[in-house]
């Protein structure tokens, strides 16, 4: 049985819409599709898309990050954040639990506010580690995706040096990255594509996207007990609709 699985900030759901998001889903007809930074919750949009069934974690400021997971697959267990942090205020985890993997859908936050931002992001980085790292001890197959807010080496971007002083491309934010797959996570697009260029952001500004000066911030991960399993990873730079494009993943399960 093979799973595709698409991830995706989509920058606001409503604005997708306008800009083909349920035209793309319905024509890629992946299993499940992980969408971040939402900005709304699930009583202001009709997506219509019936195969799909759709789980939300909106935050409780209005218009603010939050994300989503529809899909064809009836998980066995849903779990909206979690009591133990404050995912549930900024709307930032939904964990699907399937008999042959669990999957988590996250939202990292953005350090480049200010300090107390990068330290909310380093401080969740290191949560969430410690989170999924107990989920696989339990004996659980770790498959997460999302915006991780971080370039994680050089070839990841495409202006390294103009960049190592800002958030996204410090040090200390790429070190847990490192420390990530230390613990046995992969990193699906880099592992099948170990010198390939690919973006997955581009600022706004400046024309970017067209110039294709980029980041690779969106990745899919899974724990080392799913590494023969990775049939593809992919990123589809071509898809617009938002500053990020879909970046994917096929496992065989």
């Amino acid at each position: 049985m093979s799973i595709r699985i698409i991830s995706w900030n989509i920058n606001g759901i409503r604005a997708a819409v306008k800009r083909g998001l349920v035209d793309f889903i319905k024509k890629d007809k992946a299993d499940i599709y992980c969408l971040q930074e939402v900005k709304a919750s699930q009583n202001q949009i009709d997506l219509h898309l019936k195969e799909y069934t759709g789980y939300w974690n909106s935050a409780k400021k209005a218009g603010y990050s939050g994300v989503l997971t529809l899909s064809k697959l009836e998980p066995k267990a849903v779990i909206i954040g979690d009591r133990d942090n404050d995912w549930d205020d900024e709307g930032r985890v939904i964990i699907t639990k399937f008999d042959k993997f669990t999957l988590l859908n996250v939202y990292f936050p953005n350090g480049k506010k200010d300090r107390g931002r990068l330290m909310y992001k380093l401080e969740f980085y290191e949560y969430f580690l410690q989170y999924i790292n107990k989920l696989r001890d339990q004996g659980e197959k770790i498959v997460f995706c999302g915006d991780v807010n971080t370039a994680h080496r050089e070839i990841d971007l495409a202006r390294p040096k103009e960049n190592e002083n800002i958030s996204g491309f410090l040090e200390i934010e790429r070190k847990w990255l490192d420390k990530l797959e230390q613990n046995g996570y992969i990193d699906t697009y880099r592992w099948l594509h170990p010198q390939e260029i690919g973006y997955s952001w581009w600022s706004p500004r400046s024309g970017a996207r067209k110039r294709n000066i980029g980041w690779r911030i969106d990745y899919f991960f899974v724990s080392d007990n799913l590494k023969n399993q990775i049939k593809k990873a992919f990123i589809l730079p071509e898809v617009q609709g938002s500053d990020h494009c879909p970046i994917g993943v096929e496992l065989s399960l």
